[in-house]
């Protein structure tokens, strides 16, 4: 009230003089104050600058996360890459912009116990003299970089495509990213037993790109199918170099890689993402009330926020999808004749306020700084009337993940089922029959995910931990590579915002 620079810079466009006489502007400020104190009674300057720093980074683009390939010296052991094999693989990292340096003169370590040791000094000479960035092995080659590590020629940024058998200690110090499918036929592993591997390394250093069967639909396919030794998943969504590219980020290669599934979308639904916002707070100052009597809300057409929604809903991403259940064009004639913003402040207060701020100290605790946008994401649930109505109404919890699936069964483990495109939802039947004149409806919700994992059909509402105990996983999805189906085992991981009416 005193300072008008500062009411400007904290609320942008609003009024707070007659802040106390306005009951809904005062609980918006409430609100403001809660966010940034953390739930403390003061706040005091370093929280104030900590949490706009955050809001800042939410509201502004990141760069491309491949930008720095060019300058980037990436030396690999030829051995076991597969050039004849798997020539694709080599052509994809080299296509990729990078500085590549092969090492050939080495053999092919086919022969079990092969004698690793006299070849080390060959290996570590090429690299004195090409200055790597990263190094990256495959296969049977796996294991001169295991000797790499041993006698400690090698403590940078490394990626290991397969786990090879000797595999069974990490660099503390090192970022490392290991590509395994769950049918390898060469060197089978458990995913358990890849886990431990992993967690002998540094925190926040590792990552396991992990590619597994899904459940069994009804009529006893699986809708997603685990990488054999050649893994084919590497060679789509820019895979092989996105995980060059992790093991070179300071926030670790598990941060990275999940950053970069946000490029897997168009430039028109991110920017509407951006703009609508990735926090409970950015997307509560579009409320018209404070939450409490109605919780269902015009959003007029041709006013911004409708526009910013249709745009998320009509959205296709860049890539080819998993699972097309018609084809793009049937999508096109699609539009939102309704759209309503969901309003509910007691929901709010007694389950996604209080996940959302758990999850950002859970984070922390792990020493990760939570990113609006990477820890959280927009995505799209189908459900019968009745249950859409409970969801929006219910005082105390929207969803409740431990007592859903995806269609009586659980293809990547219990919990409440989202996908990224609402194109999926609609044509997958999830939405319920049809209203008289042919209309359907469906939820827009932010997601609260955290630190996710991919999905597994034994995953019981209980997820693996992440590192080491105490802190799990937050969350779960289909595929590492580019999300298509996320799933919550919390029932304050998801704030239903909107809901859309199409035909």
């Amino acid at each position: 009230q005193n300072n008008p620079s500062v009411d400007e810079f904290l609320m942008p466009g609003v009024d707070s003089s007659r802040i106390m006489d306005d009951e809904n502007l005062f609980e918006k400020i409430d609100a403001l104050f809660e966010a940034i104190a953390g739930g403390k009674k003061r706040f005091t300057y370093t929280d104030f600058e900590k949490y706009f720093r955050k809001a800042v980074v939410a509201a502004t683009p990141r760069p491309p996360s491949n930008q720095n390939r060019s300058s980037t010296r990436v030396f690999i052991i030829g051995p076991g890459f597969g050039n004849q094999i798997n020539p694709r693989q080599s052509r994809m990292v080299e296509a990729a912009g990078y500085q590549v340096g092969w090492c050939f003169s080495v053999p092919n370590p086919e022969i079990p116990n092969f004698p690793v040791e006299p070849y080390l000094e060959q290996i570590k000479s090429e690299m004195d003299a090409f200055r790597p960035h990263v190094i990256v092995g495959a296969s049977k080659g796996g294991v001169y970089i295991i000797g790499l590590w041993r006698r400690g020629y090698w403590r940078g940024p490394t990626v290991l495509i397969n786990a090879h058998p000797t595999c069974r200690q990490l660099p503390q110090e090192s970022n490392v990213a290991i590509a395994v499918g769950s049918n390898d036929e060469v060197y089978p592993i458990s995913r358990h037993d890849l886990e431990a591997i992993l967690n002998t390394g540094g925190m926040n250093k590792t990552f396991l790109y992990f590619t597994c069967d899904s459940g069994r639909l009804p009529s006893g396919q699986i809708s997603r199918q685990g990488d054999t030794h050649n893994q084919e998943s590497l060679l789509h969504h820019d895979v092989l170099p996105r995980l060059i590219d992790s093991v070179l980020c300071p926030e670790g290669p598990e941060m990275h890689f999940i950053r970069t599934w946000k490029e897997r979308l168009s430039i028109e639904r991110n920017n509407a993402e951006l703009w609508l916002g990735f926090s409970p707070e950015q997307i509560m100052r579009l409320w018209s009330t404070n939450g409490h009597g109605q919780h269902l809300f015009d959003v007029h057409p041709g006013t911004e926020e409708y526009r910013m929604v249709s745009a998320v809903f009509k959205a296709l991403p860049m890539e080819q999808q998993a699972y097309i259940l018609s084809p793009p064009e049937t999508w096109y004639p699609v539009r939102a004749l309704r759209i309503q913003r969901v309003e509910n402040g007691p929901q709010g207060d007694a389950s996604w306020k209080p996940y959302y701020k758990s999850l950002v100290r859970s984070l922390e605790d792990q020493g990760v700084d939570f990113e609006a946008g990477t820890h959280t994401c927009w995505a799209f649930h189908g459900c019968n009337n009745e249950a859409l109505e409970s969801i929006i109404n219910n005082p105390l919890s929207g969803f409740q993940p431990l007592a859903s699936g995806s269609r009586s069964t659980t293809l990547w483990g219990s919990g409440t089922y989202f996908a990224r495109d609402a194109k999926y939802v609609a044509d997958g039947g999830f939405c319920g029959t049809p209203d008289m004149n042919g209309s359907r409806r469906m939820l827009m919700c932010l997601l609260i995910m955290g630190m996710p994992c991919l999905g597994d059909p034994s995953h019981k509402g209980v997820l693996p931990f992440r590192h080491k105990p105490p802190h799990r996983y937050h969350s779960s999805v289909d595929c590492l590579a580019s999300p298509e189906v996320m799933v919550i085992q919390q029932s304050g991981a998801a704030m239903p915002a909107y809901v859309i009416t199409f035909a």
